[in-house]
């Protein structure tokens, strides 16, 4: 999945942490944080399981650091989000808001 974008002076493999906070402060490690073109950062999640913790969480950061640019790379974008649900992960994250690709990093995000 990560082929294109090895650790690089563009892009570091978990290298920030973001603290968010549900009963007490947590930890949130981003999965690449992507330096654009134009030095805008791009906070890039890779997942292929995508369990209800995982989403509540993503929520909780998004609401908390609304000024983050967080992204998703879904090893399979047309998954259901659990079994019997109706709802694929690139549905969940059209309705909450993130930008979202299929198995690799679209070359746009790395190019803005």
């Amino acid at each position: 999945m990560w082929k294109q974008l090895r650790p690089t002076r563009r892009a570091a493999y978990e290298e920030e942490t973001i603290t968010y906070r549900l009963d007490e402060i947590r930890r949130y490690l981003p999965d690449f944080v992507l330096k654009t073109k134009t030095k805008k950062k791009i906070y890039i999640e890779g997942k292929g399981k995508f369990s209800a913790t995982d989403r509540k969480k993503m929520l909780l950061v998004q609401a908390q650091h609304p000024d983050l640019d967080i992204r998703f790379v879904f090893y399979r974008a047309a998954a259901k989000i659990r079994k019997g649900s109706q709802t694929t992960h690139a549905m969940w994250a059209e309705k909450h808001g993130f930008p979202w690709a299929d198995k690799t990093i679209p070359k746009e995000w790395i190019n803005e």
